[in-house]
């Protein structure tokens, strides 16, 4: 499967971690930024997500900032990109398999910072 994948400065380490996950299971993972710890604006990074799946360019995209609500609600801003925050595989599952029967894509958003 082809991932766009991309946060903030909060996300980065997260993100790093993930994309190297997600290559060694075979998937083709495209990374849009942030490349450090230095502070970085979120919107910039959900965008390019969101445009590399509304493109054609990625068939999902994976966006992490500190709640993960901040790129979800700038991925959703992109037309025919639907996001949802995720903070688990049981809550990913559905909403990705209720998606692929529409022309829509379907970007996840975590948390790069858990609590409680």
């Amino acid at each position: 499967m082809r991932i766009a994948i991309g946060s903030d400065h909060a996300g980065f380490g997260y993100k790093e971690d993930l994309a190297r996950l997600m290559r060694e299971e075979g998937h083709e993972v495209t990374d849009v930024g942030t490349y450090d710890t230095e502070s970085a604006d979120y919107p910039d990074y959900a965008e390019l997500v969101a445009l590399a799946i509304r493109n054609g360019e990625a068939d999902r995209g994976v966006l992490i900032c500190g709640s993960a609500v901040g790129v979800c609600v700038a991925a959703n801003k992109v037309p025919g990109v639907r996001a949802g925050v995720s903070h688990d595989t049981y809550s990913a599952q559905p909403a990705t398999k209720r998606r692929n029967g529409s022309s829509a894509g379907w970007t996840r958003c975590w948390p790069s910072r858990r609590t409680g």
